[in-house]
């Protein structure tokens, strides 16, 4: 026998008799998207503790392990990390709300709830998921939503719609690439120039909404001259 392939197989024979097992705990679960499936899934977070085998069987304690996230259909362990991503029914509720406030913040700065704006806000929420938005309604929440706070149309974008904006804006954007932060942007534009040119408060409101987004102020600037241009 060759030195070295003798030397392989005390290594294996040694590694079937000593090793270590992990005791997992379920410690909570879930519904979290997962990577390996690629979709929404139940979960159970775990604990572990390792123990040193001999033949098989626990002998000592090798101290504490994870907390995991153990998928239940595909049983892939992943780090608690992939339970800050949103799940496919999360993130569609999300970038719903998003472009719903992001609309009523444009018509909000109008200067007037003009139809053609309302038309084309109407369609881009329905778009996005409320398929029973209307004109009426929103031009009912914007006026409610001025008398609420006292707002004034066609005035900068105040304290108050913004963090209304960022409280929207801000949880969507980690998880949105480039193309669909701009996207959201470019929508809130085509409402804003629905019925004509940007006003100073259409900008300034749009402005907050690519700083939400984190958008850099140029490319807001570029997106912005590029939703006046026709397709």
């Amino acid at each position: 026998m060759l030195p070295g392939r003798g030397r392989d197989n005390r290594a294996a024979r040694l590694s079937r008799m000593l090793g270590t097992r992990i005791a997992w705990t379920p410690v909570g679960d879930g519904e979290f998207f997962c990577p390996g499936c690629g979709g929404d899934r139940n979960y159970q977070r775990l604990t572990g503790r390792r123990r040193f085998t001999l033949l098989g069987v626990p002998v000592l304690p090798r101290g504490e392990t994870g907390p995991v996230v153990e998928c239940a259909a595909c049983r892939r362990h992943f780090g608690t990390d992939v339970l800050d991503h949103p799940t496919t029914t999360r993130f569609s509720a999300m970038l719903r709300d998003a472009v719903h406030t992001v609309a009523l913040a444009v018509l909000a700065t109008g200067g007037s709830c003009a139809r053609t704006s309302l038309e084309a806000a109407a369609a881009t929420v329905r778009t996005a998921g409320f398929d029973d938005c209307s004109e009426e309604q929103l031009e009912n929440l914007v006026e409610a939503l001025a008398a609420d706070t006292g707002r004034v149309y066609d005035r900068p974008c105040g304290a108050g719609l913004a963090i209304e904006l960022h409280e929207a804006l801000d949880p969507l954007a980690p998880h949105l690439a480039p193309a669909g932060r701009e996207s959201i942007l470019l929508q809130g534009a085509r409402i804003a120039l629905a019925d004509g040119p940007y006003t100073p408060a259409e900008r300034d409101v749009l402005a907050t909404v690519g700083a939400a987004l984190t958008i850099c102020s140029d490319d807001v600037t570029r997106l912005l001259a590029a939703a006046r241009t026709p397709s």
